[in-house]
Parts: structure tokens; sequence; C-alpha cells
């Protein structure tokens, strides 16, 4: 389906916007080593200043909603550009001084966090078509998460640590040009006691859906934070391999790193493909469909090494990716277009929330049982998800039915 001028000009913003998002939290740990050289500080205390920018991206995201359907996108979009940029700014001018430093990695934190409830609400709003906006949407946030440690990487190798978070400043602030030639965003709108209810007879389905987004919050971020360090461990021979073919130069890190940037762009594959499915299956059906497909994948993953690891993790990857167009549409259809924007805030405080909690969980599962178990330890949250999202298909005929 085609998508009119109007929708053509949204898309560009949240696009961009959802590439800005999460490239601005990636950069940090690509410039990780450099800093604690610059710093003369331990590893483990570099790492500690980020915590906030991490913790305020995931928590401020339900206000920002809440504001954002007071308001409207284009004025909350405009500051989260303004802010970044802003705090990337000032990060690049202090990057000497730890404490600042780290004030403005939570600046930068806070900003980026209003992209996820006030971009998402605005395709739910304005897309007749609302999987295909969110797959294309979905696909720049990968895009994201695969360029900010190769671009910091790069740049910080040229000129620096500090030049990187004047690239994140001026790339944040060209934002505002797309967003001044974007058709008007939706406007906020006063509260509406008929929205409570309206809300009533979706309620059971949307807690639901929650329920199961908080689960595939587990499952992704688990995956995130183990593969570079699994693909390490697991790859050896594979990697030995493709040293024979390529030569001496590199190592087995940069390698573990390279498929997993490649794992991200086959999930890029897979977001499109879902928005796909979504034009064409009943979404709860294709949401069910999409998660049971990764169960046998991760099992797998748990017990392969070298390239039929990596095969599986490509199908992981493309499924437990793919589904975000269904998942994000769900959420627009069951909840109420006043509240879109508070809705996604509430996905995304929960997601990012339980989901954190995940990083502890894999910590101690690998200190009993190893990688593996980690991955078995998926499968089993993963069955669990399946498992609430019939209960939510069932919710959704019983809605349909009265």
């Amino acid at each position: 389906m085609s998508m009119s001028p109007k929708e053509q000009s949204i898309l560009k913003v949240t696009c961009f916007g959802h590439f800005m998002s999460h490239f601005n939290m990636l950069v940090f740990p690509a410039v990780l080593l450099p800093l604690t050289a610059q710093m003369g500080m331990s590893m483990g205390q570099v790492l500690a200043l980020s915590f906030w920018m991490y913790l305020l991206f995931g928590v401020t995201a339900l206000p920002w909603g809440l504001l954002a359907d007071r308001f409207g996108s284009k004025p909350l979009l405009l500051l989260f550009h303004l802010g970044a940029g802003l705090c990337g700014f000032l990060a690049a001018m202090n990057v000497s001084n730890p404490f600042v430093f780290s004030l403005c990695l939570g600046g930068i934190g806070i900003f980026s966090g209003i992209y996820h409830p006030v971009g998402l609400g605005w395709i739910a709003k304005e897309f007749e078509n609302t999987s295909q906006g969110m797959a294309y949407n979905g696909i720049f946030g990968n895009l994201g998460l695969a360029t900010a440690p190769i671009l910091a990487g790069i740049v910080n190798y040229f000129w620096g640590v500090k030049a990187v978070y004047l690239v994140l400043g001026v790339a944040n602030v060209s934002g505002i040009v797309l967003l001044y030639f974007a058709r008007n965003g939706h406007r906020g709108k006063k509260p509406d006691n008929n929205i409570v209810k309206k809300t009533k007879s979706s309620l059971a389905p949307f807690l639901t859906l929650l329920v199961a987004m908080m689960l595939g919050g587990v499952v992704y971020r688990a995956t995130t934070v183990t593969l570079p360090a699994y693909f390490e461990l697991q790859n050896r021979d594979l990697y030995q391999s493709f040293m024979a073919i390529a030569g001496q130069g590199g190592s087995a890190n940069v390698f573990a790193t390279l498929i997993t940037s490649f794992i991200y762009l086959v999930g890029m594959a897979g977001q499109y493909y879902g928005g796909r499915v979504g034009q064409s299956v009943d979404l709860g059906r294709g949401y069910l469909v999409f998660h049971l497909i990764t169960i046998p994948a991760v099992l797998a993953m748990a017990v392969t090494s070298n390239m039929p690891l990596v095969l599986f993790a490509m199908i992981h990857s493309f499924f437990l990716l793919g589904m975000q167009p269904l998942e994000n549409t769900l959420v627009a259809r069951l909840s109420p277009p006043e509240l879109h924007s508070s809705a996604y805030g509430l996905k995304f405080i929960l997601t990012f929330g339980v989901g954190a909690l995940s990083v502890n969980m894999v910590s101690y599962i690998k200190e009993i049982h190893g990688f593996g178990g980690v991955y078995v330890g998926l499968a089993f949250v993963s069955t669990i998800l399946v498992g609430v999202i019939l209960l939510l298909n069932h919710f959704r005929k019983v809605k349909r039915a009265s």
C-alpha cells in the first residue's frame, strides 16, 4: 500500500528520530576504552558514568508520552533534538571532567527518552496502514544500533572522543531541519471523560499485551548483552578460518562484534517482513507465530557453535525483531487514540525497566550453567510469552464478539 505525502513526510522525521535515539545510547560503549585512558579511571568507574543516561532513557518514557498527548508530537520532538544536541555539545567540552560528563550523559538519556512514545504515537495517530509505518520506523532504529559503534570508532580513531560527541550533537540538531518541513503533527487534546469508558473494554487485552511486551523485553535485552561475548567464545573455529583467508589483521573480539552487527542487519529485514505480515494476517496470529519460531531457534543457539550458531542467531533475530511492527500496531489498536503516546510510554518504561533486570538474570544463570544455560532460560521465558499471547488473542476475540 502506498503512503500519502503527509505520511511520507512524517516518516522521514520519525525514522531519523528513531535512528538518533538508539545512536545516542550506543555511542558511549564504543568509546568506553578511550574515555578510560583519557580520564585516568578504571573501566568500571567510567562505565558507571553512564548509569543515569540508560536509566533516564527508560523511566522518562511515560511522562514524555503524557506530555505528547497533551501538547502534540512536534513540540516534543523539537525538544528531543535540541536537548540531546545541546547535551552532546556539552559532553564534548567536558570529556576530561567525569562528574560534568556524567551529567551530560544523563541529559542525553532524558531527551532521547522522548522519541519512542512520541514518534510511535505520531505514526499510530496519522498512518492508515500502521504496520507499514512501524516496520520502516523499526528498520531505522536497528540501523542506529548498528551504525553507532562503527561511526563512533572511526571518528574517535581520527579525531578523538571530543569529536565523537560533537558529531552526536550536530546529528541531533540536524533533525530540526526535517521537523521543520514535516506536515503538521498531531495536536494534543485535553483529557476526555469518555476515554475511561472507551478504555474499559480494551483494558484486559491491553494489560495482557503489556505482560507479553515485558517478557519480550527480557528476551531482547538478555540477547543483546550476551551475543558478542557468546560469539567470541563459540565461534573460534570460524574465526580461525576467517583469519586464514583474510590474514592476521583484527581480533576475535572485532570479528564477534562484526557478526553481531550483521545479526542486527538481519533483524532489520525481519522488521520489514513483520510490517508486510501485519498488512495481510491477523495481528495477534502473526505476533504468536513470530515468537513461537524464536523458541527452537534460541534452544539451538544454546547447543551449537561457529556457522550453525550464526545461522540460528540469524533466525532468532529475524523473528524476535520482526515482531516489533506487529506489537507496536497492537498497542495502537488496543489503546484509545487520545492516549496513544501515553500507551507507548507505558510500554517502553516497562520493557526497558524489566528488560534491564534480565542483565542480573543473565549473570546469575551464567555463573551456574554457562552461556548455554542462559539461552535455555530465554527459551523458557519465550514459552511463557507464547502462553500470554494465546491469552491475549482470547481476550481480543471476546472483545470483538461483544
